[in-house]
């Protein structure tokens, strides 16, 4: 009997305690949209609003084999086991654990976020649990269009667009807006998990040479598109070279009957000398003179018609490379996104990096200003040293910190006749005088007797449209870039791509020697 009253008394404590743990785990019904880069927080809590602080609270990634985002566990925070993207970016509010808040904290969203996420809650004898839906939204990049040039009926072009959560659609338009047919579209995903999509195009001449280039994705009801414009040149290129080969043919044709007729009279004509010199060699030696005469200016009339024929073959080269040089030009040069405020360059801007001049690098013509933001030339310093560090051959300076990753900054040039612009490797033999090219370690910008050069390893003369007053120079270290931008405008005027970098690099000034105003580093306000 005293048996049964104790197993009894011992089952009303279980379900005692049972039912004091009892508890129901809750959260929103909707998705949580959550816009790229933003800090959001996943709402779980307890009903009743009983404490969590000795229980076990488990956030999961239910789209991810890993599973395991974040985990609290005996009062302290459990990383073993927790998918690495996650670790830094989220946390409980552990201040608001002992009224049953158990909501999550995840900063930075990212495209890789997306998904259902699980909140389980276990105390000693019960658990639940709640599973929220999280949207992420990015909107990308403007389209990038670039000319590819001319392929089998027409001319190619290329539009690229980066940064998009969901994947967004590319189309190609004409000037009425109505669809080209395209190649396949190609997508990639980054580990963010942010998609970027290209997509190849073959365009023939219309009355407006006008095409476009969207990006749009939908669920965020979102779209960007860029206009690009060709010259009626470029697709006039490939009629030069037919007209080229058809002038070649008839002068080839031209040249191959006139020597024909050529070697015939000559031999007709020999044969009729000859027999008139049998029967009259004795006494027509004035007129075997007047034959070698003629043998004579028929020979000269052969040597003409190939002299012609060269001639006019040397000509249709030299314009046929002259088209080629005028094509490249176009092609390198067409300005083919739109030059208006655009949020690119505003993002580009927010990358701005103080820069100050390094005096030790500095050669010892050039004048520095107390604050180390401006540089001009000037007479040659005697009290400077050479300390080893020193521009010796070049009228140049290095900035004084090297950058990698993504930077950017601005240089005033308004007034100036003569500058160098861009960054360098710290390496560069600073003794020797050479061009500033990539294959020594430098990427830079010049303008010279009234002509802007891009130093690749072959120079570009670039053809401005307005001369910049104030260059902004950017770094993308990871897609191995270097741009150059006219501030003022808001638009592009050269990249290196391609690049190759392996240590910091330094900005780089030179001010030139043929004026005296200076160059001035600029306070970048992306918001100006």
């Amino acid at each position: 009997m005293k048996v049964a009253q104790l197993d009894c008394l011992i089952l009303l404590h279980l379900l005692h305690t049972a039912g004091s743990e009892r508890f129901e785990v809750l959260g929103p019904t909707d998705p949580i949209v959550a816009v790229a880069g933003d800090d959001i927080i996943l709402p779980c809590y307890l009903k009743p609003n009983i404490s969590a602080e000795d229980m076990t609270a488990d956030w999961l990634n239910l789209d991810s084999k890993d599973g395991r985002v974040y985990r609290y566990q005996n009062r302290k925070i459990i990383r073993e086991d927790q998918i690495l993207f996650y670790r830094g970016r989220t946390s409980l509010f552990e201040e608001e654990l002992w009224r049953g808040n158990t909501s999550l904290k995840l900063t930075s969203v990212q495209g890789t976020d997306e998904g259902r996420y699980k909140c389980f809650i276990k105390a000693k004898s019960w658990y639940d649990d709640f599973t929220i839906q999280v949207l992420v939204e990015a909107i990308g990049s403007k389209p990038v269009v670039s000319i590819e040039g001319h392929r089998e009926g027409g001319m190619g072009l290329l539009c690229e667009s980066e940064g998009w959560h969901p994947q967004p659609e590319l189309v190609w338009l004409d000037s009425k807006g109505v669809n080209l047919s395209a190649g396949p579209p190609e997508t990639h995903r980054d580990f963010k998990g942010f998609y970027r999509v290209k997509q190849h195009v073959i365009v023939q001449e219309t009355d407006t040479n006008r095409f476009t280039c969207r990006v749009q994705q939908s669920r965020i009801n979102e779209k960007m598109e860029t206009e690009i414009h060709l010259p009626s040149e470029l697709f006039d290129y490939a009629t030069p070279w037919r007209k080229t080969f058809i002038v070649l043919s008839c002068l080839g044709a031209v040249t191959v009957i006139g020597l024909a007729l050529a070697i015939y009279c000559i031999h007709n004509k020999k044969g009729v000398i000859i027999d008139q010199l049998k029967l009259q060699r004795d006494d027509q030696t004035k007129e075997g003179d007047v034959i070698k005469k003629e043998r004579d200016d028929l020979k000269k009339e052969r040597v003409d018609l190939w002299a012609q024929n060269n001639d006019h073959t040397g000509k249709l080269v030299k314009v046929e490379k002259d088209l080629t040089s005028q094509l490249e030009i176009l092609a390198s040069q067409l300005d083919f996104v739109n030059t208006n405020w655009s949020p690119d360059f505003e993002t580009i801007r927010r990358h701005a990096v103080n820069v100050t001049l390094d005096p030790d690098t500095a050669h010892r013509k050039l004048i520095l200003s107390d604050d180390r933001k401006q540089v001009r030339h000037g007479e040659l310093n005697p009290v400077l040293s050479d300390n080893g560090k020193r521009f010796t051959n070049w009228s140049c300076v290095l900035g004084n910190v090297g950058f990698s990753g993504k930077f950017y900054y601005e240089v005033k040039v308004e007034g100036k006749t003569e500058w160098t612009l861009g960054v360098v490797r710290k390496s560069i033999d600073m003794n020797e005088s050479f061009r500033p090219i990539p294959n020594k370690g430098c990427w830079t910008l010049e303008l010279e007797d009234g002509k802007y050069t891009a130093h690749a390893d072959s120079p570009v003369t670039l053809l401005l449209r307005e001369e910049p007053q104030k260059v902004g120079v950017f770094v993308d270290y990871e897609k191995c870039q270097v741009s150059f931008y006219n501030v003022e405008d808001r638009c592009h005027i050269y990249s290196f791509t391609g690049c190759t970098f392996t240590k910091k690099l330094y900005p780089f000034f030179n001010p030139g020697g043929s004026d005296s105003v200076s160059l001035v580093i600029c306070p970048v306000d992306a918001t100006d």
